[in-house]
């Protein structure tokens, strides 16, 4: 990724760690008021509209313009996504592909997103009181699959064109949003 595509990809991962900041305390909110499974149902049905539509409609929805509204909002979205059910993604990928992202693009800008988001969901599980010892134990068993994983989808997205990338975003979107719609039934 050249310099100046590399900065675009930090600035916009700024702007969505800041939103996130207001999102993620929401988030944390709705876990203790919300009935998840009506959440996660909507959510699944969300994610999965937009991915098969997608899907079939090879992503004829897009944003011409570079508008902050729509990168705040994304941010707050995945904020509070990932403060409710540590899914911070959806929005973010479909933030990204409307504005047409490159797959080193949106690459470079989760990776800037996702570890100051994810530490910023730990400090308010810990305020919070949800973090537990089994939590720490889930995380340390999760860290060699983790990194394998991103080993395994940087030598992808190296490989992988635009039209491929997206395919393949969409199509995981859709176990996702298949994963909450079982979970919001049982």
């Amino acid at each position: 990724m050249r310099k100046p595509a590399l900065h675009t990809a930090l600035v916009c991962a700024a702007g969505l760690v800041l939103a996130a900041m207001f999102g993620i305390p929401l988030g944390v909110l709705l876990i203790a008021l919300v009935n998840d499974h009506i959440v996660k149902l909507i959510l699944g049905l969300v994610i999965a509209g937009f991915s098969i539509y997608s899907l079939i409609f090879r992503m004829r929805l897009h944003l011409e313009e570079d508008h902050p509204g729509w990168l705040l909002a994304s941010g707050f979205c995945s904020g509070v996504l990932g403060g409710a059910y540590g899914m911070n993604g959806p929005p973010l990928v479909v933030y990204g592909s409307l504005r047409r992202w490159s797959p080193q693009h949106f690459r470079a800008t989760l990776q800037g997103y996702f570890l100051p988001a994810s530490l910023l969901g730990l400090i308010g599980y810990v305020v919070a009181g949800l973090w537990l010892p089994e939590v720490t134990s889930y995380l340390l068993i999760s860290l060699p699959a983790v990194l394998a994983a991103i080993l395994i989808g940087r030598a992808i997205n190296h490989r992988l064109r635009g039209d491929h990338f997206f395919r393949y975003v969409y199509l995981g979107l859709v176990l996702i949003a298949a994963v909450l719609i079982a979970q919001s039934m049982s």
